[in-house]
């Protein structure tokens, strides 16, 4: 075997032999020991050892899972959607190190240009002359675009009979089925639905979260893009939807129809006209 193979193995093999403490990983990662312990606590991450003295001892192979954890949070999972993720034989890591590093490089490519930016503005200052308003105007759009928190959005519908709406969502109008969470008695209460990479939460009413179907009315609206309206409409129409709106050409550039789903909440589905 060649030297630096050997090498390399020699390496793998330390690694995998290696441990951290809580507070090192912690230190290591910016997680608080706090969070790691609540990963424990709740079966996320539980580490693979303990030390003589009873501290928690994470391996190789508890890193990998823990950046899997961060990375999935990141795309916006819930922590108790995680772990059933994770556990999908098939959940692979490799497309979704893919997937962070395109994000990683967008996020890089910005930055340098606003390095870039910064860099004229600070030479122009030096010679006493302000920046532009176009500079000004491309900083700021930089800095938003780099500085942003927000990754994503999660609809989420309040309905008395959150199994029931599922499968009429389904059924019905189309969507992607999720998973359906249960209690100890076997009643939904929590369930999701997809819309492309779109995802919708069904929440069971309560003291306070109310279904239209008890306020008597609807205070929202959800908007779906679809490929071919009229042909969305037909289908919905034959699995029984209550339209509320025919297909019709709106002036700001679609088509769309409006229906109204068992508990009163409003779906409205559009395609871009030609």
């Amino acid at each position: 075997m060649p030297t630096n193979e050997r090498a390399n193995e020699n390496a793998d093999a330390d690694d995998r032999s290696r441990t951290w403490k809580g507070g090192a990983l912690a230190q290591s990662t910016g997680l608080t020991v706090r969070a790691l312990h609540h990963y424990d606590h709740i079966g996320l991450l539980v580490p693979s050892t303990r030390s003589s003295a009873g501290h928690r001892l994470y391996t190789a192979e508890d890193i990998a899972r823990l950046y899997r954890i961060s990375l999935l949070r990141r795309l916006g999972f819930p922590l108790e959607q995680i772990g059933h993720v994770l556990d999908d034989p098939n959940w692979e890591l490799r497309p979704a190190v893919q997937r962070h590093l395109s994000d990683t490089k967008r996020r890089a490519d910005i930055a340098t240009s606003l390095s870039n930016r910064l860099s004229d503005m600070a030479a122009e200052l030096a010679r006493h002359d302000h920046p532009s308003p176009d500079q000004m105007f491309g900083a700021l759009e930089e800095m938003t675009m780099l500085d942003s928190t927000v990754h994503s959005t999660i609809a989420l519908l309040v309905y008395n009979d959150v199994a029931a709406a599922h499968e009429y969502l389904v059924r019905v109008f189309g969507l992607t089925s999720g998973e359906v969470e249960r209690n100890g008695e076997g009643r939904a209460v929590r369930a999701e639905v997809r819309a492309g990479e779109q995802v919708i939460w069904l929440h069971p009413a309560g003291e306070d979260f109310k279904s239209p179907r008890t306020v008597g009315a609807a205070t929202s609206m959800t908007m779906l893009v679809v490929d071919d309206v009229d042909a969305h409409h037909a289908r919905s129409v034959a699995a029984g939807a209550v339209v509320i709106e025919e297909p019709v050409d709106q002036n700001y550039g679609v088509r769309e129809y409006g229906a109204r789903d068992p508990e009163g909440q409003l779906w409205f589905f559009h395609s871009p006209l030609d």
